[in-house]
């Protein structure tokens, strides 16, 4: 064998020392879940500083041809007993007085406490190289090696700079109404304790308004308690933007919320504000807990097993093989969740897992950086068992004692960095919308199963939408494609609607032992408010040519392999606040919606004709200059692309009062057809990450002239998302032209117009159908699997907490029989699985 050094110097152009900028790996591998911790510890490349697992270490030697790695294994170092300890074996944690993470006063951030062993690998030999062996080879070498090892430890890792080390939920901004705050001259004085609610006589969670001192209750709180919203409704009536909470005050400040800017604020004339009504801040004694207090021990409960909804029930820890544990990145549960359950589908664990080693092989030089590995690696990481074992006690040396729920997991941190770059909200550390992160992960999958086995496909079915309209009775056909059914909650229809009051009678007349009612809601009422049909009041009618009355009824023209049921809780009130529903509802296991299957048009039925509204001539712009030679004066059947659509003015008046933007309103408008304020706002809900969301309205299928986009500037990868949905290249071509090529536009337009592209023969600047191969396109519309419409319930995913923006995710997942309980690291058997307080259900179907 060569002499080290000799080898060393062979190598040493190709050891690098880390620049400010470069990635450093060297917490986790990039093809596995494999950490310094790890048996075999990990191997950093000297070169490219990607990290790699012993498993692995060799294939991308094989690969690269690099010969140099840096190996990291870390031994945990046994924990000390603290003096002051509780007897348990654990030392006692420091109560959180900020809701902060891993600052002074905030939630702990545990650190272990490791041993380190460093040196060189030289493989494929595996020659080894210390530190002390360093300091007896050349000086060339020593110092390159040196500054490569130091600089390597000194980096910080990719994982540590994604992880969240520090947050402060108590940073706030001063209000932008404090410095000029308008007080009332009306002589109110207010007492330095014994505050009621003026309308209703509650004596907690008192605010005073620092307008005209009014004292009245906060928020209603999800679960029933708190206020009444007295303190609201004054701001809604008056617009008087600030309130202080009464209890708070103290030398030091106090909270003050600002209606209007809908967020806890900074006053920095506070004090000068409360003597205005007779307060004194340097007299004042905090009595009630603040608003920070109050979340601190909400985020606390949080985390205890027994809010998971299986409190008082002594859960089974369980391990192997897909039941692997994931860590929580600081409100990364939501992800936790949704993943657990989507590769218990077998769509998901055949692309990805089964071919992880053909994937690992054709994966690019950086792997850290391409979708389909880094979902592979994280489906392996679950489904392997590799990863599902105890965490070890820190206070059980000899590992004696029983296994505890948490496990050692997986740290999703690559896969998370990756799905989330660029996004404004899953690139965050806040908590999501489980909901919106599985819409956003499966466009993901269709952009990167371009060819091949889409598992997307397993969630992807056909809606069909019939719309009436109630003065001609001819109907009109649309499909579109979804992933999910939003299943309405009609709050009418509680079976405990005595309850419900008695208990709000009480909690209004100030008692504070009144119970929370939780509203019972039958799953077929809201089965029956999905099935119904919807009444559009301002749909314009090519048949009578003017705005009538219309019927709209949804069902489905094809039942995918798997259904997701989202359970529409999260709902805005009439001031547009996100409020969620507290209510249960008895989800059935198994499910028929055979009964929901679309019949298209019926023998008989006219179908309303294909007219465009007419155009609105705006009073500044002259009919006969603009349509040249596309139509004339006198022939209103032609008319120029470049006219504005007839749009409800009402309608888009209210939205831009609501503070979005004028052509984002008048976009969200025209697209909905004129069909509400409503389905406008949905839209607009809907599309407000668009790029293009206040750009200019684009109509579709413009020829010539503004607003269209040649076929040379045409972006391939849209064009490539929507050929591997199902469609041609022409009609990929058609739908991005006429939208601007912005694809969720196209995707959107090209679901509206499957009629048009039925009879499409030849595309603008693309081949003729003859031309094409074979002589034929494929059927338009995307690839749907269809079936029988019975499915069994097999996962659903719960939340906790006011709003998709705070709270705690877990999910139930059915394995072989048994409900298991996922929540972050831990798994456990499921005694009671709260099957009708779900947000998202996962069914799949029944074979006949």
């Amino acid at each position: 064998m060569a002499d080290v050094g000799e080898v060393l110097m062979s190598v040493l152009s190709t050891i690098r020392v880390p620049k400010p900028g470069d990635r450093v790996h060297k917490d986790e591998c990039a093809l596995s879940f494999s950490s310094p911790e790890s048996e075999g510890g990990l191997y950093v490349c000297m070169n490219s500083f990607l990290g790699f697992g012993s498993q692995y270490v060799d294939r991308h030697h094989a690969r690269s041809g690099q010969r140099a790695y840096f190996h990291i294994t870390r031994t945990r170092k046994a924990k000390k007993e603290d003096d002051n300890n509780s007897g348990s074996g654990h030392p006692p944690k420091k109560k959180p007085t900020r809701l902060a993470i891993g600052i002074e006063g905030g939630f702990d951030v545990e650190q272990e406490q490791y041993e380190e062993d460093v040196k060189v690998i030289i493989l494929p030999d595996r020659q080894e190289v210390t530190s002390e062996d360093l300091a007896t080879m050349p000086d060339v070498v020593r110092e390159r090696v040196s500054l490569s090892m130091a600089g390597i430890m000194a980096a910080d890792s990719v994982s540590h700079t994604l992880q969240v080390q520090q947050w402060d939920g108590e940073v706030r901004q001063e209000s932008r109404h404090a410095a000029d705050l308008k007080q009332l001259d009306n002589g109110v004085k207010i007492p330095p304790s014994g505050w009621r609610c003026e309308v209703c006589d509650l004596q907690e969670n008192i605010w005073m308004n620092l307008t005209d001192g009014k004292v009245l209750c906060g928020r209603r709180y999800f679960d029933g308690s708190g206020g009444n919203n007295h303190a609201l409704l004054h701001f809604q009536e008056t617009g008087y933007p600030l309130a202080v909470k009464l209890g708070t005050i103290t030398p030091d400040g106090a909270d003050v919320y600002s209606y209007d800017e809908d967020d806890m604020v900074l006053d920095s004339k506070l004090p000068e504000h409360l003597s205005h009504f007779g307060i004194d801040m340097m007299t004042m004694e905090k009595t009630e807990r603040t608003m920070t207090e109050l979340e601190i021990a909400v985020n606390q409960r949080v985390g205890e097993w027994e809010v998971i909804q299986e409190s008082g029930t002594t859960l089974r820890p369980m391990f192997g093989p897909g039941l692997t544990g994931m860590k929580n990145l600081g409100n990364s549960c939501y992800l936790n969740s949704v993943m657990q359950v989507l590769f218990t589908v077998p769509d998901f664990q055949s692309k990805y897992v089964s071919n992880i080693d053909k994937i690992i092989d054709e994966a690019p030089s950086d792997p850290t950086q391409d979708f389909k590995t880094q979902v592979a690696k994280l489906g392996y990481g679950l489904l392997s068992g590799e990863y599902s074992k105890p965490a070890p006690d820190p206070g059980d040396e000899n590992g004696a004692s029983e296994p505890r729920g948490d496990q050692i997991g997986i740290a999703p941190r690559m896969f998370k960095a990756l799905v989330g770059r660029g996004h404004p909200e899953f690139s965050t550390n806040r908590q999501q919308d489980a909901q919106e992160f599985l819409l956003h992960f499966i466009n993901m999958v269709e952009r990167n199963c371009r060819s091949g086995v889409n598992p997307s496909e397993a969630f992807r079915f056909l809606v069909e939408e019939r719309i009436v309209c109630q003065q001609s009775q001819k109907a009109k056909y649309t499909q579109r494609v979804d992933y999910i059914v939003q299943l309405p909650v009609p709050m009418d229809q509680a079976t405990n609607t005595e309850e419900i009051h008695e208990a709000e009678r009480r909690r209004e007349e100030g008692d504070s032992s009144a119970p929370t009612v939780r509203a019972q809601i039958p799953f077929t009422a809201c089965m029956a408010a999905l099935s119904e049909p919807e009444i559009l009041t301002d749909f314009w009618s090519s048949a009578v040519q003017t705005k009538t009355t219309a019927t709209k009824t949804t069902r489905f023209a094809s039942f995918p392999d798997h259904l997701v049921i989202q359970i529409k809780k999260f709902t805005f009130g009439l001031d547009w606040v996100p409020k969620k529903l507290d209510v249960s509802i008895d989800v059935p296991d198994t499910l028929d919606l055979s009964a929901l299957l679309a019949t298209g048009q019926q023998p008989g039925e006219e179908l309303l004709p294909e007219v465009a509204p007419p155009p609105l001539m705006t009073p500044d712009v002259e009919v006969k200059g603009i349509l040249g030679s596309h139509g004339n004066e006198e022939d209103d059947s032609l008319y120029s692309p470049l006219l504005s659509p007839v749009l409800d003015e009402s309608t888009v008046l209210q939205l831009c009062e609501m503070g979005f933007p004028l052509e984002a309103c008048r976009k969200a408008v025209y697209y909905t057809g004129n069909t509400g304020i409503d389905a406008a706002m949905n839209w607009i809900m809907s599309h407000m990450d668009d790029p293009d969301f206040s750009a200019p309205l684009v109509l579709p299928g413009c020829s010539s002239g503004a607003g269209t986009t040649p076929t040379e500037s045409l972006s391939e990868e849209h064009l490539a998302t929507i050929v591997s949905m199902g469609f041609s290249r022409d009609q990929a071509t058609k739908a991005l032209r006429a939208t601007s090529n912005v694809l969720d536009r196209a995707v959107d337009w090209i679901f509206s117009h499957l009629d048009d592209l039925e009879s499409m023969d030849v595309s603008e600047g693309g081949r003729s159908a003859a031309e094409s191969e074979g002589g034929r396109d494929p059927p338009p519309g995307p690839r749907v699997r269809d079936g029988p419409g019975k499915y069994e319930l097999f996962a659903f995913i719960s939340h906790m907490g006011t709003s998709t923006m705070c709270g705690h995710y877990v999910c139930h997942i059915k394995k072989d029989q048994q409900w298991v309980i996922f929540n972050d690291q831990k798994v456990c058997a499921s005694e009671k699985p709260p099957k009708d307080l779900g947000y998202l259900y996962f069914y799949r179907r029944v074979a006949e």
